[in-house]
């Protein structure tokens, strides 16, 4: 791997950490409208880097199939989607603002599965970032390193308040700061690790490409929809959610167009 994919493995994991920095100055807890503005901010994102950034690139790399071109695209979708499924009922997770855990019966600490539930949506964009750098490094011809780096870009611009969505959450539930950041920062550990493993098997990614660049789609809508857009319209402020969502969906998606 080159200088500049190990850039773009890092740059999602630097935004959740300097988001979970947050912890150390803001005050304790974190209000509900700018919670649901960042949570809908983050969905926002992640349904345009999925569609912009993964869908239709998976649809251009099937140009040959002619009018079948989005069969990959389908295909790679539902796998993706079914896969988020499957880990959501063998990892215990709880989501923010829940009493009841998900997942397998457990008796881990509420706080381990706030942070598990942060850390099992944050796998499909490793994957994500992981399968694009994989097309680069390939030579594919449809992706390219400004594009690997608009994805990067798009979820670290996420991450930064999905850091702070689990860290100051945490220091309301009386962990010390310094615990907080550090449970923020392992939540987004994952990233880069599904990102190098992605390309350490780009040998056996690079054929499938169209299928796992929208495996990655699927996945992450299903975050969205399974999780964030949740949380982002329960009680107050949802309309903060919603204007929020708009706001991330057009900045990746100029992004995207402007700079991929």
């Amino acid at each position: 791997m080159d200088i500049n994919t190990w850039y773009g493995i890092l740059i999602p994991f630097l935004g959740t950490s300097l988001g979970a920095a947050c912890v150390y100055f803001m005050k304790q807890k974190m209000s509900s409208f700018v919670q649901r503005a960042c949570t809908g901010f983050a969905a926002g994102v992640m349904v345009a880097a999925s569609i912009w950034s993964l869908i239709m690139p998976s649809i251009d790399q099937s140009a040959a199939l002619g009018k079948l071109s989005f069969i990959p695209a389908v295909v790679g979708f539902w796998f993706g989607t079914l896969f988020l499924l499957l880990l959501d009922h063998l990892i215990p997770h709880l989501h923010m603002n829940s009493v009841e855990s998900e997942g397998p019966k457990t008796k881990l600490q509420r706080t381990t599965m706030l942070v598990l539930a942060v850390t099992l949506h944050n796998i499909p964009e490793g994957m994500a970032v992981g399968v694009v750098y994989a097309g680069y490094l390939a030579q594919n011809a449809t992706m390219t390193l400004a594009g690997a780096l608009v994805l990067s870009l798009g979820i670290a611009i996420q991450n930064f308040p999905e850091g702070a969505i689990i860290s100051m959450p945490l220091r309301s539930e009386g962990v010390g700061k310094t615990k907080s950041f550090i449970y923020g920062v392992l939540s987004g550990i994952v990233e880069p690790i599904a990102a190098i493993l992605t390309i350490l098997a780009s040998h056996y990614v690079v054929p499938i490409l169209p299928y796992l660049l929208s495996f990655a789609a699927g996945a992450m809508i299903y975050v969205v929809v399974e999780e964030l857009i949740p949380e982002m319209s329960q009680g107050n402020h949802s309309n903060a959610g919603t204007i929020f969502f708009g706001i991330g969906f057009t900045i990746m998606m100029v992004l995207d167009i402007a700079l991929g």
